[in-house]
């Protein structure tokens, strides 16, 4: 555990590539247009903090704790969230690119994505019950052996997601987007 305990600080436009950021124990911080991108938060702890328009791309998670943590509009390419802390794991994402990012046997439990870039996500063996994507893009993402039982997927766009690979039980979907539900069938949809 940290030593160093922050609270209630607020960092703006810090470029954190050289000296990165203190390790730490962050609560109820706010970081507006920061550039963390390729900086090491491992054992790092952040609780009820908010990250605003930073680039958190390729930041190393291991063991980082997240907990009730906000991310809005922040470009967030490659991270591995399958190496971060699970006691307490809990964010949501806002206008946030989140290509390729790993979220591996995470409980992601009413997760909310909104407006969100997912290309190429990992949400293998996650449980995503309950959880929001509302209008994200989930192009290439994959979805393999998950529990989206109760999720929300009526605006989200380019998934493809194998009802008998995954748990979908509840799950909410529109009309304009089952196609992604029938993919694996190789079937010509008409509009």
């Amino acid at each position: 555990m940290n030593s160093e305990y922050i609270s209630g600080r607020c960092y703006e436009k810090t470029d954190f590539r050289i000296e990165g950021l203190p390790s730490a124990e962050y609560e109820a911080c706010r970081f507006i247009s920061c550039d963390f991108s390729e900086s090491d938060f491992s054992n790092f702890s952040f609780t009820d903090c908010e990250f605003i328009d930073c680039n958190l791309s390729l930041v190393k998670l291991i063991f980082t704790g997240f907990r009730d943590v906000k991310f809005t509009g922040c470009k967030m390419i490659g991270l591995h969230f399958d190496q971060c802390n699970d006691f307490g794991l809990s964010f949501s994402f806002e206008k946030c690119f989140l290509d390729q990012s790993v979220f591996f046997r995470k409980k992601l439990k009413k997760c909310c994505f909104k407006n969100c870039h997912l290309i190429e996500a990992d949400f293998t063996e996650c449980d995503l019950s309950g959880s929001l994507f509302e209008n994200c893009n989930l192009s290439g993402s994959i979805f393999d052996n998950t529990n989206l039982e109760m999720a929300d997927f009526r605006s989200a766009y380019n998934f493809s997601i194998n009802p008998e690979q995954n748990r979908i039980n509840k799950a909410r979907f529109s009309r304009q987007n089952l196609e992604g539900l029938l993919k694996k069938y190789n079937l010509m949809i008409d509009n």
